[in-house]
Protein backbone atom coordinates (compact mmCIF):
# COMPACT_ATOMS: atom_id res chain seq x y z
CA UNK A 1 0.00 0.00 0.00
CA UNK A 2 1.19 3.52 -0.78
CA UNK A 3 1.83 6.38 1.58
CA UNK A 4 2.04 10.14 1.52
CA UNK A 5 5.23 11.34 3.18
CA UNK A 6 5.02 14.95 4.45
CA UNK A 7 8.32 16.77 4.91
CA UNK A 8 9.26 20.19 6.20
CA UNK A 9 11.53 22.22 3.92
CA UNK A 10 13.25 25.56 4.41
CA UNK A 11 10.35 27.28 2.69
CA UNK A 12 7.34 25.22 3.83
CA UNK A 13 5.89 21.72 3.47
CA UNK A 14 5.90 19.15 0.65
CA UNK A 15 4.58 15.65 0.19
CA UNK A 16 5.73 12.67 -1.83
CA UNK A 17 3.37 9.87 -2.75
CA UNK A 18 5.25 6.59 -2.51
CA UNK A 19 4.10 3.26 -3.93
CA UNK A 20 4.12 0.12 -1.84
CA UNK A 21 7.68 -0.63 -3.01
CA UNK A 22 8.92 2.74 -1.68
CA UNK A 23 9.32 4.36 -5.09
CA UNK A 24 8.24 8.02 -5.28
CA UNK A 25 5.45 8.25 -7.85
CA UNK A 26 4.39 11.88 -7.37
CA UNK A 27 5.58 15.04 -5.63
CA UNK A 28 3.80 18.21 -4.60
CA UNK A 29 4.56 21.87 -4.78
CA UNK A 30 5.83 23.64 -1.65
CA UNK A 31 2.97 24.66 0.65
CA UNK A 32 3.25 27.51 3.17
CA UNK A 33 1.52 25.62 5.97
CA UNK A 34 1.14 22.01 7.01
CA UNK A 35 -2.64 22.42 6.82
CA UNK A 36 -2.47 23.48 3.16
CA UNK A 37 -0.15 20.54 2.46
CA UNK A 38 -2.74 18.19 4.00
CA UNK A 39 -5.41 19.81 1.80
CA UNK A 40 -3.16 19.07 -1.20
CA UNK A 41 -3.04 15.40 -0.20
CA UNK A 42 -6.84 15.29 0.02
CA UNK A 43 -7.04 16.91 -3.41
CA UNK A 44 -4.78 14.20 -4.88
CA UNK A 45 -6.90 11.46 -3.24
CA UNK A 46 -10.10 12.93 -4.64
CA UNK A 47 -8.90 13.96 -8.09
CA UNK A 48 -6.63 11.02 -9.00
CA UNK A 49 -9.53 8.59 -9.21
CA UNK A 50 -11.80 10.91 -11.21
CA UNK A 51 -9.07 12.32 -13.46
CA UNK A 52 -9.25 11.74 -17.19
CA UNK A 53 -6.13 11.39 -19.33
CA UNK A 54 -4.99 14.14 -21.70
CA UNK A 55 -2.13 12.82 -23.81
CA UNK A 56 -0.33 15.90 -25.10
CA UNK A 57 2.30 13.74 -26.81
CA UNK A 58 0.00 12.90 -29.72
CA UNK A 59 -0.66 15.34 -32.52
CA UNK A 60 -4.10 16.93 -32.41
CA UNK A 61 -4.77 15.58 -28.90
CA UNK A 62 -8.19 16.17 -27.38
CA UNK A 63 -8.32 18.65 -24.52
CA UNK A 64 -10.28 17.18 -21.60
CA UNK A 65 -11.82 18.92 -18.61
CA UNK A 66 -10.30 18.94 -15.13
CA UNK A 67 -9.58 16.93 -13.10
CA UNK A 68 -7.05 15.36 -15.44
CA UNK A 69 -3.62 13.84 -15.81
CA UNK A 70 -1.66 15.67 -18.49
CA UNK A 71 1.03 13.58 -20.17
CA UNK A 72 3.70 15.61 -21.97
CA UNK A 73 7.33 15.53 -23.13
CA UNK A 74 9.75 17.78 -21.24
CA UNK A 75 12.76 19.69 -22.64
CA UNK A 76 15.00 16.68 -22.01
CA UNK A 77 12.73 14.50 -24.16
CA UNK A 78 11.31 12.54 -21.22
CA UNK A 79 7.66 11.72 -20.61
CA UNK A 80 6.10 13.41 -17.57
CA UNK A 81 2.67 13.86 -16.06
CA UNK A 82 0.93 16.39 -13.86
CA UNK A 83 -2.33 15.96 -12.01
CA UNK A 84 -4.64 18.94 -12.24
CA UNK A 85 -7.50 19.35 -9.78
CA UNK A 86 -11.02 20.35 -10.75
CA UNK A 87 -10.06 24.04 -10.31
CA UNK A 88 -7.08 23.69 -12.70
CA UNK A 89 -4.40 23.78 -9.99
CA UNK A 90 -1.51 21.35 -10.38
CA UNK A 91 -1.59 19.17 -7.24
CA UNK A 92 1.08 16.59 -8.08
CA UNK A 93 3.73 15.92 -10.72
CA UNK A 94 5.68 12.85 -11.74
CA UNK A 95 9.32 12.26 -12.52
CA UNK A 96 10.71 12.02 -16.05
CA UNK A 97 10.32 8.65 -17.78
CA UNK A 98 12.22 7.43 -20.84
CA UNK A 99 9.20 5.43 -22.04
CA UNK A 100 5.61 6.63 -22.33
CA UNK A 101 4.37 3.26 -21.03
CA UNK A 102 6.32 3.82 -17.79
CA UNK A 103 4.75 7.27 -17.42
CA UNK A 104 1.28 5.77 -17.87
CA UNK A 105 2.14 3.08 -15.31
CA UNK A 106 3.04 5.90 -12.87
CA UNK A 107 -0.40 7.44 -13.37
CA UNK A 108 -2.00 4.03 -12.85
CA UNK A 109 -0.03 3.60 -9.65
CA UNK A 110 -1.30 6.94 -8.32
CA UNK A 111 -4.88 5.95 -9.06
CA UNK A 112 -4.36 2.70 -7.13
CA UNK A 113 -2.31 4.06 -4.22
CA UNK A 114 -3.59 7.58 -3.48
CA UNK A 115 -7.14 6.88 -2.22
CA UNK A 116 -6.11 4.72 0.75
CA UNK A 117 -2.52 5.84 1.31
CA UNK A 118 -1.60 6.61 4.90
CA UNK A 119 -0.01 9.96 5.77
CA UNK A 120 3.39 9.88 7.44
CA UNK A 121 4.99 13.06 8.76
CA UNK A 122 8.78 13.18 8.82
CA UNK A 123 10.28 15.22 11.63
CA UNK A 124 13.38 17.30 11.04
Amino acid sequence: MGKFVVKTTKTGFVFNLKAGNGEVIAVSEVYNTEASCMNGIESVRKNAVAAKLEDQTVEGYETVTNPKFEVYVDKAGEFRFRLKARNGEIVAVGEGYKAKASCLNGIDSIRRNAPDAEVVKLED
